[in-house]
């Protein structure tokens, strides 16, 4: 497949800087050179000598001319410039001679009494990749191929291994360094142009950041970062970049800033649209009739799909005097298509002057039509007369593909059953092509291109029903609009039935509508109109499944949440993997299944709606249905459980859950373990919420949301497990469970506490304490007074904590959970350093980690060393402090924990800013926002508070106050104790 321009090779960790080894590079055995960077050179991957600092000079001046020759005065004079040595030309000569002997034979040439270096290729040398690289970015983004411009960039970039030239001495070289230098900071300041472009902007701010402080006149990086900060939606710090930057130029240089950033400072002063960019859509193509056709006539309002017509446009035309082409569209029932087939036909026309032929086969009805039947009808519209058209199928098929002989047409096989039944019909002459439509997969079809037809995006189902039902009624109430169009799951049928019914009654609102379809249990009976019913259309499908098919189809529906894997798939039908995998494949192929990928799958919505309400109507017993819900329950609950156990090896929590009458899988390794608990997590937190409301399973899925506790904690699915934890609260409290509400309400607890809003997780943690007394549950008896200290550390009631605390480490040690104790401890000791008790805080973090280091645990190990950071870093013990967070973090990051992650990034910023190094801090610090959205806002303010310190001192005082306001403005909202701090900060910026 062509993808572009070719990618050079990158080097790997035995070659040095810049030496490729890819085919059509320089071979392992030649030689290579890098100026990069400290001059050197390999063969192979063999590092060579390169001789005194004056050698490497005559080397790198020999290498920069490109392979032309360098006279010897020339040579002298980049080498020593205006005082060279008596012996300056034997000099050069024993220089030249030793290289002759080091490097390949004929690659270092003498010419007219200078010398010359001719490369084999211009891989050889690390600059020449850098510029093949930087061309071809170039043309990448001429192309409009932005990410791949910006990859190329950042390879060549990559080629730099610090200073140019480095210990090179002589005029040439200090001249040669500044051009490469400044060469490098032009592709720097372009890939971070291109990061804007492709929207990577609040990744850049961090390292524009940076930038900016170490080069602080360079006024295209603080172009960039005002771009970064306002994409951002960071508009104050963007502004006050600018103030900054003018500042700083009037100061220094006595000089405006140039026009292009003061135009920038006005386009976000006036919120300028045009900052966000936008392509156009290229316009389709429009059908030309041609006649002679058998082809229906394509309906008037075909809308979208512009993707699909393109693609098979493109496969029809280029059938024509070259080979036959198959087309084989497949997708759920009322996807739209025959409406797709008909309308790029129409458009093929001209590709095929001799004719359409066109015929529904009725594969979904109980009798398809025969091959026969469909060829004696071709042989007849082709102008056989029915004298000459033979009896036997395989003769009537050899003579349409004789009469087709010649002829460039198209045939449209609509509705097929199965391959078998397409096979006779296919031409088998060059210029002719066939057009295939079905709900299964034509797999079977050899050489065929298969296209499986998706519902359409939500645009262009909108634009579908705007068509039909006019412009000013939907435009009057078009997020009702949008409600209709999201019930009907975006499938084409559905949207035409719906606007339709509208379009018939004058009286009707497009709200009334919406209000009709947001009934799950009436949507699939109101979605019909005349002869047109959704229903019908998923019950020809349904009908034409085996029993076993038909009963997986059932009980899959019946699961809440996006998709399904295979494993959870098998525990709803109680049965084997292999044969679960054999029966989903099957409803895939018959479109009534999506595979979402290897091994998941899904289903549109309204064929889950089809699939429960054929539950409800052929699944008996029903409590089948029940059976197979607790089935899935029992499943997730006996994984999450060994994922927990895995990441906490003794910790009590699986001891104290539900027990389950079906195992889940089987786990060995942390990491394997993770991937399933993050890649399970939509369908794990929707089937926590269904179980909410089953009769006997409010347990179970309480306790499934406390063993799936990382998806609240790493930050990536926190608002999704507050709604689950919520709804769980919810239901114990209305079935009167203490066990479950206690329970719930530490899970709520959690919620609360990630995201800083801290009196109601005290809250939640009091209930929760409360309920445990009640029904004498050691959970969060345990849980809740530790969160409790934690909350109160935040809210700086230390006594409190200290309280809380010392009241769950005790529990913990009743309970032998080890791990909820090295918890407690390492809490602790962040109330004794804000105490000033720092030789003591120091000692409890170190027994936290002494407790998850004898237990190999390497996640709960990074809270340790987090915890120890902070107690070493406000003892003035930097170099330690940054040591043992620098460690937490590498550990937050394998473990897949941004939020810890980040909160990380935002101690290690305090501890730089601690050490005197506001460029460090402020990096760190914008990494940490650059994680926005995991936290909350309080910890964003934090954060900005520590942001403004470092820019404070780098000199940037407009945009420190910028972000002590946000920080302000947050602080304010949520009444946080850490508003005085930041309103003192902006009084003494202000008085200074």
């Amino acid at each position: 497949m062509d993808g572009g321009p070719a990618i050079p090779h990158q080097p790997s960790d035995t070659d040095g800087p810049g030496t490729p080894a890819a085919p059509g590079t320089p071979a392992p055995a030649d030689n290579r050179f890098a100026v990069l960077g400290p001059v050197r050179a390999w063969r192979g991957g063999e590092a060579l000598p390169s001789g005194s600092p004056q050698q490497r000079a005559l080397l790198a001046a020999l290498l920069l001319r490109d392979g032309r020759t360098a006279t010897a005065p020339e040579l002298i004079d980049a080498i020593w410039g205006e005082d060279p040595p008596q012996q300056a030309l034997a000099t050069i000569r024993t220089y030249a001679s030793r290289l002759r002997k080091v490097l390949d034979p004929e690659l270092l040439v003498s010419d007219a009494g200078g010398y010359a270096i001719r490369l084999r290729h211009q891989e050889a040398l690390d600059l020449g990749i850098a510029r093949t690289l930087a061309g071809d970015a170039d043309k990448a983004r001429t192309a409009g191929d932005r990410i791949l411009a910006r990859t190329l960039l950042a390879r060549a970039l990559d080629l730099w291994d610090g200073e140019p030239l480095a210990g090179v001495p002589g005029p040439h070289a200090e001249t040669e360094r500044t051009r490469l230098t400044e060469w490098r900071f032009q592709l720097l300041e372009t890939r971070l142009d291109l990061d804007l472009e492709v929207g990577q902007h609040a990744e850049a701010v961090s390292e524009l950041t940076a930038l900016t402080a170490a080069h602080p006149l360079r006024e295209r990086l603080r172009e960039l970062l005002m771009l970064a900060l306002y994409r951002s939606g960071r508009q104050a710090e963007a502004l006050a970049v600018y103030a900054d930057t003018r500042r700083l130029l009037a100061d220094e240089l006595g000089v405006d800033p140039r026009p292009e950033l003061s135009a920038l400072q006005q386009r976000i002063l006036n919120a300028d649209a045009e900052l966000a960019r936008a392509e156009d859509p290229a316009p389709a193509a429009a059908p030309v009739p041609v006649r002679p056709a058998q082809l229906p006539a394509t309906v008037p309002d075909f809308t979208g799909r512009a993707p699909f017509v393109d693609e098979l446009g493109e496969i029809l035309a280029g059938s024509e005097g070259q080979v036959m082409a198959v087309s084989a569209l497949a997708g759920i029932g009322g996807v739209g298509k025959t409406t797709l087939a008909v309308h790029v036909a129409h458009a093929a026309r001209p590709h095929f002057p001799d004719g359409q032929l066109y015929v529904d086969l009725q594969g979904t009805e109980p009798r398809p039509v025969l091959p026969e039947a469909v060829l004696g009808s071709f042989l007849r519209a082709l102008g056989t007369p029915d004298s000459a058209i033979p009896d036997s199928p395989a003769d009537r098929a050899a003579l349409y593909r004789s009469t087709l002989d010649g002829r460039r047409v198209l045939v449209l096989l609509d509705n097929a059953r199965d391959a078998a039944q397409v096979r006779p019909l296919l031409p088998g002459t060059a210029g002719c092509a066939a057009l295939v439509t079905s709900r299964v997969r034509m797999s079977g079809l050899a050489g065929a291109h298969l296209v499986d037809l998706d519902v359409m995006s939500p645009e262009e189902a909108l634009q579908l029903f705007t068509r039909i039902v006019g412009a000013e009624r939907v435009g009057a109430e078009r997020q009702a609009a949008l409600d209709v169009v999201g019930a009907c799951g975006f499938l084409p049928l559905a949207i035409r039935i719906a606007a339709s019914r509208l379009a018939a009654r004058r009286t009707w609102t497009v709200s009334v509508l919406a209000a009709k379809l947001a009934d799950e249990r009436r949507r699939l009976d109101e979605l019909q109109s005349g002869d047109l019913a959704v229903k019908a259309t998923f019950e020809l499908g349904y009908g034409q499944l085996e029993p076993a098919q038909q009963r997986a189809f059932r009980l899959l529906g019946l699961a809440d949440g996006p998709d399904i894997s295979l494993a959870a798939a098998a525990a709803v039908l109680d049965l084997p993997e292999h044969d679960t995998e054999d029966l989903l494949e099957a409803l895939v192929d018959c479109s009534l299944l999506e595979s979402a990928a290897p091994g998941r799958y899904r289903f549109h919505d309204l064929v889950r709606l089809y699939a429960r309400a054929c539950a409800e109507r052929d699944e008996q017993p029903a409590g089948g249905r029940e059976a197979a819900l607790d089935r899935l329950l029992d499943f997730y609950l006996a994984t999450a459980s060994r994922v927990y156990a895995l990441e906490r090896p003794g910790d009590r929590l699986p001891a104290h859950l539900s027990e389950t009458r079906r195992p889940g899988l089987v786990l060995t390794e942390p990491r394997a373990a993770l991937d399933w608990l993050f890649a399970e997590a939509d369908p794990l937190l929707a089937c926590v919420r269904q179980s909410a409301g089953r009769p006997g399973a409010l347990r179970r899925a309480v306790d499934l949301l406390w063993a799936a506790k990382d998806l609240s904690e790493s930050g990536a699915n926190s608002k999704q497990y507050e709604s689950a934890a919520l709804t769980l609260c919810e239901a114990a409290r209305a079935a009167r469970d203490p066990r479950a509400e206690g329970r719930a309400r530490t899970t709520l607890t959690m919620v609360h506490l990630f995201v800083g809003r801290f009196d109601e997780a005290d809250e939640q943690a009091r209930q929760a304490m409360e309920l445990a007394r009640l029904a004498g549950d050691p959970l969060p008896s345990c849980w809740a007074p530790n969160d409790r200290g934690i909350i109160a550390l935040y809210q700086k009631r230390h006594e409190d904590g200290e309280r809380f605390l010392l009241e769950a480490i005790e529990n913990f040690r009743a309970d032998a959970n080890f791990i909820g104790e090295a918890s407690a401890l390492c809490n602790l000791s962040r109330i004794h350093v804000v105490l000033g008790r720092l030789d003591s805080a120091i000692d409890l973090a170190q027994q936290g980690i002494a407790i998850y280091d004898r237990m190999g645990l390497t996640l709960r190990l990074a809270n340790g060393r987090y915890a120890l950071g902070i107690a070493l870093t406000q003892a003035g013990r930097l170099t330690e402090a940054l040591d043992q967070l620098g460690e937490a973090l590498s550990l937050f990051h394998d473990n897949r924990q941004p939020l810890w992650e980040g909160v990380t990034h935002f101690r290690l910023a305090e501890a730089h800013l601690a050490a005197q190094r506001p460029t460090l801090a402020a990096k760190h610090a914008e990494q940490a926002i650059a994680l926005r959205g995991i936290g909350g806002e309080w910890r964003r303010a934090t954060v900005l508070t520590v942001l403004g310190k470092a820019l404070r001192r780098l000199g940037q005082p407009d945009r420190a106050r910028a972000c002590w306001r946000d920080a302000e403005a947050v602080f304010l909202q949520l009444g946080s104790a850490e508003l005085a701090e930041v309103q003192a900060l902006l009084a003494s910026e202000l008085a200074a």
